[in-house]
């Protein structure tokens, strides 16, 4: 592994050493994350000054054992009291650091390295470029889609002395990146996928979007792209007349449709299961036969194909790796296993690396006290076995992973590493055949295992069985949505997310599960049993109960949850249930609702001082926070009340916090308020509907990513001839012969009546299709006449590629009441990409 001294760091960084204790102490790991990092004492943490201020979490890095520190601040000793035995660095910019750092560590590597930049596919075609090469070679690549200005780095600071190869991804997001990329990548061989409309945000064309992922190979000895696309075609070009490239670069162009192409990429007969490809490259042809038919996925193989031809390997070492070669899967799944357990399905990457950011998501199943990894072989590491699985049973133990299960004869010939409960099986057969399935009850599983052992007869063994209608639930768009309104704030700011009515429909602990690994400050729910469910499924987060009922005053008090109090009687009320349910000396946590204008809940200006009166009276009640609600916050028409709002709430608020005579925190802002109304920030935010893609103001929707998918599939296709009627009431009369599917999807999933009748389509092939006849409680009908449909297909009814803003436009309602109307018979499935 890489081993740097601290000293060395500080030579290669030129930053100022705040604080030593021993400079020759290894540095082999570097990380940004105190949830994610390896090995601490010998870890080197980066406190970066992102979305979110890593100098916070110095405290929380040295607790957990990391003892090397980079810094940007001058003074440590706000951040971590103690100093005694740590060494910290200070530098002008962490990132640039961290970018520094892996910089020099590749310049000591001199090995073929594949950049890879583009708008889709890099993933595909690096993982893909594993499969066919790694016989070969010792190869190190980027961890799952690490291609970001910190992803890049911390790839390249994995190559080790016993690589022989490295294939990296870079994506940029803005001009000005790449540049940067480039410096820490310094490919050999350069593959530009394609060029789309993904991050197009920051830029004012596809033209300057392509020049600046152009970048990456301005140095490269091989450069491989698609012909057909015409704007990088062009680009290339101009930049090889102007001598941008070096004259010893060599192109290949591969082209569907231009035979003077450097790879010119022939169809042949096309069957139910294969696509055959012919290349023709300096005067030979190869001769492919793949089962592969979308054009995504045969542009992602060609890619790696003309690879294959300029390294010289023959027509049959291409055809016998291809045929070998594997769907991608990209992401990890969360669903519901047997045996009330939660199944993490990670098929992905089978490495270090990945095993470790796929613990770190089975450690945020609190719901769960016990937890599982069900792991086989790991291949192609580059470390003998006694090596890899030391490191694998230290990963265990720092994760706190008691439970451990392992398929594969090295792993059982290794098992003396392992604890002794640890169980081990040859073979996923001998697994399937010997493990007692019953006595799984209860527990987080983590699936982790290489292609060949088919841990997928696992998965449909543990999962329970499901609704054939989903809704998904993108975890990592999630998270890229709180970490944009986190951009918003300032780092002191706090944040409440609004997990009320089962987090908008997605899901109550899971989601609630998600914000606790994220840090956020609060949660809030509607009633105390969404409350207590938390608490019992392991979340210790501070839950606000936004309407306290009097009868669950006593599991309120003893669960630790902190009502809203919003009248003189809540407050009565509660102060009573305290003298008889609360004997603890410490004081209770409440918060107190201002109406400013919304006229729903809470204390009007006039009875504020009544009010602070029996709060002072009251020692054994602590006002945690003071808040009010916008009413109108999204509608810019509105905007004099919604400042006449916030003139009361900091007119009462100020008067309420100077006369109980202690810091009180204040929130008014919703997730609308956050993107209109910065100014407003106070001590906190709460943030609802954002989290999930949806801004109701527009400001800032095209930064955020699509959470919900909606999808059911094709139960029967049949011909209806014209004349005849289809569904409840006879409705829909066919005025020609036509072809209707059913869809395994009614209103009691929460697919309304409203949408029948040809009011709604669904997306079938990329085709919108109407909903035809009576919306039926548990299926609906769809005209796919003319439509290539088959019965199994899936049925988009919303997501990233149909908003959800059409449903709720034509139901006359907003996406809020959509998304809390999906049944809870619909299974969610939660993953990360």
């Amino acid at each position: 592994m890489s081993n740097y001294s601290f000293r060395a760091v500080s030579e290669i960084l030129s930053g100022k050493i705040l604080n030593e204790s021993n400079l020759n102490t290894s540095i082999t790991s570097l990380g940004f994350d105190t949830r994610t990092l390896i090995s601490p004492p010998t870890a080197l943490f980066f406190a970066i000054k992102g979305k979110n201020d890593g100098h916070k979490y110095l405290k929380d890095a040295y607790e957990r054992g990391v003892r090397n520190f980079v810094v940007e601040v001058k003074d440590v000793s706000t951040y971590l009291p103690d100093t005694k035995g740590i060494n910290v660095l200070q530098v002008n910019n962490s990132v640039d650091a961290l970018q520094a750092l892996a910089a020099h560590h590749r310049e000591e590597f001199n090995i073929p390295v594949v950049g890879i930049t583009g708008s889709n596919g890099k993933t595909v075609v690096k993982e893909w470029l594993f499969q066919l090469l790694h016989p070969d070679f010792n190869i190190i690549r980027s961890p799952k889609s690490y291609n970001s200005q910190i992803g890049v780095p911390l790839s390249v600071w994995l190559m080790e002395p016993e690589n022989n190869f490295s294939i990296i991804e870079a994506g940029i997001s803005q001009p000005g990146e790449m540049e940067k990329l480039e410096r820490i990548i310094k490919p050999t061989i350069g593959i530009f996928t394609n060029i789309g409309e993904a991050h197009q945000a920051q830029f004012d064309s596809l033209e300057q979007k392509a020049a600046e992922k152009l970048i990456l190979f301005k140095d490269v000895d091989l450069l491989i792209y698609c012909r057909d696309h015409v704007v990088i075609h062009t680009l290339v070009q101009q930049k090889l007349a102007s001598g941008y490239f070096s004259p010893e670069m060599q192109v290949i162009s591969w082209s569907f449709h231009h035979t003077d192409a450097r790879v010119y990429i022939e169809r042949g007969p096309l069957t139910d299961q294969q696509t055959e490809l012919i290349a023709w490259f300096e005067g030979t042809q190869q001769r492919i036969a793949i089962g592969l038919k979308d054009t995504a996925s045969i542009e992602n193989l060609v890619h790696c194909w003309c690879l294959l031809l300029h390294l010289g390997y023959t027509d049959h070492e291409v055809l016998r790796r291809m045929e070998k070669l594997h769907h991608i899967e990209m992401r990890l799944e969360i669903k519901a296993g047997i045996n009330g357990s939660t199944i993490i399905n990670d098929s992905y990457n089978s490495d270090l690396t990945s095993l470790l950011m796929a613990l770190d998501t089975l450690n945020t199943q609190n719901q769960h006290a016990s937890k599982r990894l069900i792991l086989s072989d790991i291949f192609e590491s580059g470390k003998t076995w006694e090596e890899l699985y030391k490191q694998v049973a230290e990963m265990l133990r720092q994760k706190q992973i008691t439970k451990f299960i392992g398929i594969g004869m090295a792993l059982k010939q290794n098992k003396d590493l392992f604890s002794e409960d640890a169980l081990f099986y040859t073979s996923t057969d001998a697994f399937l055949s010997d493990f007692d399935f019953n006595s799984l009850r209860n527990e987080a599983i983590l699936l982790k295992g290489s292609r060949a052992f088919g841990f997928e007869a696992i998965a449909r063994r543990l999962q329970q069985k499901t609704h054939q209608t989903i809704l998904e639930i993108n975890l990592t768009a999630l998270t890229n949505n709180l970490n944009v309104y986190r951009s918003l704030l300032k780092p002191s700011t706090k944040i409440m997310a609004m997990v009320k009515a089962f987090s908008y429909g997605s899901g109550s602990y899971e989601i609630a599960n998600v914000m606790q690994f994220h840090k956020v400050d609060y949660l809030a729910v509607a009633y105390a049993d969404e409350g207590v469910y938390l608490r019992e499924n392991g979340i210790t987060l501070p839950i606000m109960i936004m309407n306290p009922e009097e009868s669950a005053f006593e599991q309120m008090i003893r669960y630790k949850l902190e009502p809203e109090i919003y009248s003189m009687r809540v407050l009565d009320a509660f102060s009573d249930a305290m003298s008889d349910y609360y004997k603890d000396p410490m004081p209770l946590s409440i918060h107190i609702k201002l109406d400013t204008g919304m006229h729903r809940l809470g204390f009007e200006e006039a009875e504020v001082d009544i009010l602070i009166d029996k709060l002072l009276d009251n020692k054994k009640l602590f006002v945690q926070s003071i808040f009010s609600h916008l009413a109108s916050a999204d509608v810019a028409g509105h905007d004099a009340f919604t400042r006449k709002q916030t003139e009361i709430f900091e007119r009462t608020s100020e008067r309420m916090t100077q006369k109980l005579g202690y810091p009180i925190m204040r929130h008014i802002l919703n997730s609308s308020g956050i993107a209109r109304f910065p100014e407003n920030q106070y001590d906190m935010v709460r943030l609802g509907i954002g989290l999930y893609g949806i801004d109701p103001t527009a400001k800032i929707q095209n930064k955020l990513e699509n959470v919900n998918t909606l999808k059911t599939h094709i139960s029967q296709i049949r011909n209806v001839p014209k004349g005849e009627t289809v569904g409840y009431s006879r409705r829909a009369v066919m005025e020609e012969d036509s072809t209707i599917g059913t869809i395994g999807i009614g209103y009691a999933d929460g697919f309304a009546r409203g949408l029948g009748n040809k009011k709604f389509t669904v997306l079938i092939n990329g085709s919108e299709v109407p909903v035809v006849g009576s919306v039926c409680m548990d299926m609906s009908m769809i005209d796919i006449t003319g439509i290539n449909a088959q019965e199994g297909d899936e049925v988009l009814v919303f997501g990233a590629d149909k908003p959800i803003e059409q449903m709720a436009s034509t139901l006359n309602t907003i996406p809020y009441e959509i998304l809390t109307n999906v049944s809870q018979r619909v299974k969610r499935v939660y993953y990360k990409e």
